[in-house]
């Protein structure tokens, strides 16, 4: 007997001559997608949620930029503030700081300030980060939560202890160098110089940022695999040796993206500098940040301030270029 024919999927009988005919089933609706197939909704969703952070970010730091900029070209003092006139004195703010010696020398100073403290927070931090590393349990926890204090302590709380600690009368310094058996140091002003006072500044500003780097640090190297501290013992290389070879390349990017952001802290400290001694003597110890707020809350010349500000900006922005450029190679060869 001979079997019933099926009806092919997507054929209906009949037809001209007996024959069966196709239809196409009608495709499936998809739904609308980005590119490379990704779904729209999915691309625009990161957008959607970041959009309240980008406009609060607008709001609070692009206004006041802009408002600093529209005043670093008016002539702005207490007699405009008074009569509540504005005055535009077009590049006059900037013409002045440019050709003023003072200002280069301020500048230099902050430079020079910047670069010894990141030098020493990048050595100092990883160096303890890598102790933070080889300790047991008991004793890392112990260290971190001594990190953790050092760094959660408030600038101006810190800054009123370091300067107790270098008080011309009741200061601990000065009470360890006389038992230490030195002379010249009964009621020794520490804040005499603007060395001196930048000194202890460094101190203050070391002090407090060394466990940020040293915590990142640890949490670095727990990525690092032990094979590769015991491969290198294997071949005889040197703490050092292991060090260059093993861990720096495999943290090149920490210590990028890490001296970047410390660079920039440094560079615009303020509080650590002017609690300690206001930017003295006679402004010996004042950096761009100090000295611009001396000449628009001492002097009253808010517009010459607001200069200030935005050249440093300026400033910063072409000394870290360089950084910029080795992230983002970072990023390409990642």
């Amino acid at each position: 007997m001979k079997a019933p024919s099926r009806t092919p999927r997507g054929r209906v009988p009949g037809g001209a001559g007996g024959g069966n005919t196709t239809t196409p089933s009608p495709p499936a609706p998809r739904p609308r997608r980005g590119g490379r197939g990704t779904p729209l909704a999915a691309v625009l969703v990161p957008y959607l949620l970041v959009t309240p952070a980008v406009v609060a970010g607008l709001v609070l730091l692009g206004y006041p930029l802009v408002r600093n900029l529209m005043l670093s070209f008016q002539d702005l003092g207490a007699r405009q503030l008074i009569m509540r006139t504005t005055e535009w004195a077009g590049f006059a703010n900037y013409s002045r700081l440019l050709g003023d010696a003072e200002f280069w020398s301020v500048v230099g100073r902050s430079f020079g300030f910047t670069a010894v403290n990141v030098a020493l927070i990048m050595l100092v931090g990883t160096l303890v980060g890598i102790l933070l590393n080889s300790l047991g349990r008991a004793m890392r926890l112990v260290l971190s939560l001594a990190l953790v204090a050092a760094w959660a302590m408030p600038v101006v709380a810190s800054a009123t202890v370091f300067r107790w600690l270098f008080d011309t009368q009741f200061g601990l310094a000065n009470w360890v160098m006389r038992t230490l058996g030195f002379d010249g140091y009964e009621q020794h002003n520490w804040f005499e110089t603007g060395a001196s006072t930048l000194a202890i500044v460094t101190l203050l500003v070391v002090w407090g940022s060394v466990p940020f780097v040293a915590l990142n640090m640890y949490a670095g190297l727990t990525t690092v695999g032990t094979e590769l501290y015991e491969a290198a013992r294997v071949d005889g290389a040197s703490n050092w040796r292991i060090f260059r070879s093993v861990i720096l390349p495999v943290m090149r990017p920490f210590f990028l993206i890490t001296t970047f952001l410390e660079v920039i802290w440094v560079f615009k400290a303020f509080t650590q500098i002017y609690a300690l001694n206001a930017g003295g003597p006679d402004g010996a110890s004042a950096t761009l940040p100090v000295y611009a707020y001396i000449q628009g809350g001492a002097q009253q010349q808010y517009g010459v301030a607001a200069a200030i500000s935005v050249l440093t900006i300026l400033i910063l922005l072409v000394a870290m270029s360089f950084y910029f450029r080795l992230i983002l190679k970072q990023e390409e060869e990642l």
